[in-house]
């Protein structure tokens, strides 16, 4: 855990807001600042419903993990702008189900990290858990450096949870998204969510986060966003809103959210 108030703070300059550490206050994490807290707050205050998504966002990643895990027999998962750590990460799920499960997490922060290097720790006997320190605007180096620990000979699971939205060029997102799969194997999964456009509020939240100094998010439609599986096969039931993927809660409300599961074939 990192304390907000060490001159770990000071080093890395955090009064500025930043994304991860937004998203991990809305998940009621304790890693993040009062920039961050300002931020997300005045984005709750116009679109309240930000907080049920990042927690359900949660939800899906663990439920998405669990299905690749138990069900699609996956053992290598890629998780790309995966953010600070809160509760059931990829890591977990999945080793809990596999214990030999290979993970490479995927960010630019500094701040995860930190964070990182205690994942290191948490690295089973049969398994292996490490990070990359990477953009996902190259997507070779990301390749070239998770590939030191998982074999893209054999199906991997590439995981896009809720980032994508920073890149504001539907082409560049395709683009990245297509790079990466190429590189890997038949029977390997691409697990993508993202927020849409789908209310005025969402639109409305959106904006506000920009004017509290947030980094500037693009919303899609889901027609623009199933565009990234091109070439896939989607896993039941397709692309849907995040809380209705195979839930475990069949009262989950509706929210601005779209994901899906696709496997390459």
């Amino acid at each position: 855990m990192v304390d907000p108030d060490s001159e770990l703070a000071s080093r890395l300059e955090l009064e500025v807001p930043h994304a991860a550490r937004i998203w991990n206050y809305w998940m009621g994490g304790k890693d993040n600042f009062p920039a961050d807290r300002a931020a997300g707050a005045a984005v709750a205050e116009v679109y309240p419903e930000i907080v049920v998504m990042a927690r359900q966002s949660r939800r899906f990643l663990i439920r998405a993990v669990r299905h690749l895990a138990a069900e699609a027999g996956i053992r290598q998962f890629l998780d790309v702008g995966t953010g600070l750590p809160t509760m059931q990460n990829t890591h977990e799920v999945a080793q809990k189900v596999a214990p030999e499960s290979r993970i490479v997490y995927v960010d630019n922060d500094p701040m995860v990290l930190v964070h990182a290097r205690a994942l290191l720790a948490s690295t089973t006997a049969e398994g292996l858990t490490t990070y990359v320190h990477a953009d996902y605007h190259d997507p070779e180096k990301i390749l070239a450096e998770a590939a030191e620990a998982l074999d893209f000979r054999e199906p991997v699971a590439v995981m896009f949870m809720g980032v994508l939205g920073y890149e504001p060029d539907l082409d560049v997102v395709r683009s990245i998204v297509e790079r990466m799969m190429g590189a890997t194997a038949s029977g390997s999964h691409l697990v993508l969510w993202d927020g849409t456009d789908t209310s005025p509020a969402v639109v409305d939240g959106a904006d506000k986060l920009v004017e509290s100094g947030g980094v500037p998010y693009v919303l899609r439609s889901p027609d623009q966003l199933a565009g990234c599986f091109e070439g896939l096969t989607m896993v039941e039931p397709g692309l849907v809103p995040i809380a209705q993927w195979r839930p475990d809660d069949l009262h989950a409300e509706h929210i601005d959210a779209y994901g899906a599961v696709a496997r390459k074939p």
